[in-house]
């Protein structure tokens, strides 16, 4: 079994090296979970908006494991923010493939990727770096319910 902790320190290297990382792009590492968030996404105790992918052992056991857009108990007025961002994205996630809306509860979208290891960390950042487009809508819909 690869080291998911090894493999989620360099995820966590490759993303704070890229370009589009700055000042305001946080990330949360507990080993083999990661968030990845802006500053203003009501995220400082991890329970705002957020990416979130992680590998543990349900899903070492599944050989699959997800890669989700969360807005949970912290984020204002959840079910209308929820709503506003499918609004605003819908029709582009559907275009994606393998992701699911789900907005139920605190999940918005997700796909389910198959535990391989080969080239995982790639992956894994590749997947991140598609979710981040939605990063203006997810802006405009927070900052609507606060105005």
């Amino acid at each position: 079994m690869k080291d998911i902790k090894s493999l989620f320190r360099n995820l966590e290297k490759k993303l704070k090296q890229s370009k589009w990382f700055e000042d305001d792009w946080e990330i949360y590492n507990r080993g083999p979970y990661l968030q990845l968030y802006k500053t203003s996404w009501h995220n400082h105790n991890q329970g705002g908006v957020h990416f979130e992918t992680y590998i543990e052992s349900p899903q070492i056991k599944q050989k699959s494991f997800p890669i989700c857009l969360h807005a949970e108990e912290d984020c204002p007025s959840r079910g209308e923010f929820i709503q506003r961002f499918l609004d605003l994205e819908e029709e582009r996630i559907k275009g994606w493939k393998g992701y699911q809306i789900i907005a139920k509860d605190h999940h918005i979208l997700q796909k389910t990727l198959p535990l391989n290891f080969k080239n995982l960390e790639q992956r894994l950042y590749d997947e991140l770096n598609q979710l981040r487009k939605l990063e203006s809508s997810i802006e405009q819909a927070l900052h609507e319910l606060e105005a």
